[in-house]
């Protein structure tokens, strides 16, 4: 079984997009330094791979996953530099496949309830509910959640400071993921990770 222990503990997990080296250490210093403990480096940027390795070497003790893996072959390259959990914004089978076999938590993106029975079938059921604001929300995730009650969501897009409290307060959510602690300098970032674990925490 999938440890998803760290959600109990976070609530939040920070969508990191590098877009070169240098900005890895400073960012996800910032980011400890504000309390946070969970970083979620995006697959989409050329440097990513490095950044990632980078990263799990530098802050062993932080928990330093990946995001937006869309399939096998990136999702094994991620695994073997150390990434401690995998992200998609959809769900795939060849990737649930690969973090099954390895024990590493996998959360793939869902919306609609064939998705999120595609996800079950394989034994998941911490799914990540994206992009949440374009497609109803809360009262989306409560109607599925209605249909699958042993699911619960990782809503991500559209969520920021100012509704976190709203998504986090739903029993169905799990915890929550977005990047708008990441905007501006180093001690924006800490200041705005500061206040996401300020809120999160009467959640935990």
């Amino acid at each position: 079984t999938m440890d998803f222990s760290f959600f109990y503990i976070n609530k939040v997990v920070h969508v990191v997009v590098l877009s070169i080296i240098d900005e890895t250490i400073p960012k996800l210093s910032a980011l400890k330094r504000g309390g946070i403990n969970v970083a979620e480096i995006t697959f989409r940027t050329s440097c990513a791979p490095d950044c990632l390795a980078l990263a799990v070497k530098t802050f062993p003790d932080m928990l330093v996953g990946v995001g937006t893996i869309i399939n096998r072959e990136q999702c094994v390259k991620a695994l073997d530099l150390g990434a401690k959990f995998v992200v998609s914004p959809g769900f795939s089978k060849e990737v649930a496949e690969e973090c099954i076999s390895r024990d590493v938590p996998y959360i793939p993106g869902v919306i609609t309830p064939t998705e999120v029975m595609m996800a079950k079938a394989v034994g998941l059921n911490v799914l990540k509910f994206f992009p949440a604001s374009d497609f109803g929300g809360i009262k989306t995730m409560k109607a599925l959640s209605a249909a699958f009650p042993d699911v619960r969501f990782v809503p991500t897009g559209g969520v920021g400071e100012s509704n976190l409290h709203e998504f986090l307060e739903q029993k169905f959510v799990l915890g929550a993921g977005g990047s708008w602690m990441m905007k501006g300098t180093e001690s924006d970032i800490e200041t705005a990770s500061r206040r996401a674990v300020e809120i999160a925490k009467e959640y935990i």
